[in-house]
């Protein structure tokens, strides 16, 4: 009984493995509309073409159509993905190129691993400066809150005082 099991696990397990590569070949293989990709990813059709002038992605034509790959379409999910995290077109076809490379080419992974690292020593500082911001528009609600209770607001020079000592803090960090 174990065994026969075993052998159903390993079966369904074979399946899923199945599915999921015959689903991803699908998805590779399947054409786009730019009518379709711009309600899926909630961007306009001058944003495609943009990226398309940038060589980011190369739709084929039929007639005046474009028609958008499985390829294109994964091109614009890692193009979105890096403008939303801040990369420049730059650095964003730098990754793209990466990912096209058949060996992955040691140099170009070390240098986008570098840019990574690059971008999320940036968005670290940014964060500590939202931290920051956050925490002040925080004061001044509870200041504005003790004023509208009756009781003595905070003296602006202590206000300052706070954001200077919020900074010292900071630079520490």
């Amino acid at each position: 009984m174990f065994y026969t099991k075993r052998g159903l696990d390993v079966y369904v397990t074979e399946l899923r493995s199945l599915y999921v590569i015959k689903a991803s070949r699908e998805v590779m293989s399947r054409i786009y509309t730019i009518r379709q990709l711009t309600k899926e990813f909630a961007v306009t059709a001058r944003t495609l073409r943009f990226y398309e002038d940038e060589s980011l992605i190369a739709p084929s034509r039929r007639g005046q159509t474009r028609l958008y790959s499985g390829r294109d379409r994964a091109r614009i999910i890692l193009i979105l993905r890096g403008r939303r995290l801040g990369f420049s077109l730059k650095d964003i076809r730098e990754v793209l190129d990466m990912y096209d490379s058949k060996d992955g080419e040691h140099a170009q992974m070390v240098h986008t691993r570098r840019k990574f690292e690059e971008r999320i020593h940036v968005l670290e500082r940014q964060k500590l400066d939202i931290d920051q911001a956050l925490a002040q528009l925080r004061d001044g609600i509870r200041d504005i809150d003790s004023a509208l209770e009756g009781k003595p607001p905070t003296p602006w020079t202590q206000f300052f005082e706070r954001e200077s000592s919020a900074s010292l803090t900071q630079a520490k960090g």
